[in-house]
């Protein structure tokens, strides 16, 4: 079945894109969720207008992006953890606790669903994250792991 997607849908395509799927998939799943919409002759002014949209937020968040990967990696951000002897955590320093620092420090607000850290952080001491702001645009972050107070 041929559909016009509305909305991003991973693996699949982006608002605007035509895309050709199995007829259970758009009936059952696409469709019924508002991602996509049937596919038309009349439809292609419909693709014009949501690629059209598309681009103009695309530009306004790319911007955006850039300003946020700016102010994000300027500095190292302390991420206050209980850890015992020999500076071993009680468990491991995850995504939201990361964010709720770099928020706590005066940093943009950061999805931590876009948030990725090689390998588990279980000691103190200095590491390195990334974030996805964009498509096209992707921040290093450099962390802190300091015992908390």
């Amino acid at each position: 079945m041929k559909l016009i997607l509305t909305n991003e849908v991973t693996g699949l395509g982006a608002p605007g894109d035509i895309v050709e799927v199995k007829d259970g998939y758009a009936r059952n799943y696409l469709i019924p969720r508002g991602l996509a919409t049937q596919w038309t002759k009349g439809g292609e002014k419909q693709v014009e207008a949501i690629q059209k949209a598309r681009a103009a937020r695309e530009h306004k968040t790319i911007e955006e992006a850039k300003d946020a990967k700016q102010r994000l990696e300027v500095k190292a951000y302390k991420v206050p953890v209980k850890s015992g002897e020999a500076g071993r955590l009680y468990g491991s320093v995850h995504t939201a606790q990361i964010v709720d620092a770099i928020v706590s420090a005066g940093g943009p607000k950061v999805d931590r669903r876009k948030l990725e850290v090689k390998g588990a952080i279980r000691t103190l001491g200095a590491y390195e994250a990334t974030v996805r702001l964009h498509a096209d645009v992707t921040a290093n972050v450099k962390l802190d792991v300091v015992a908390a107070k």
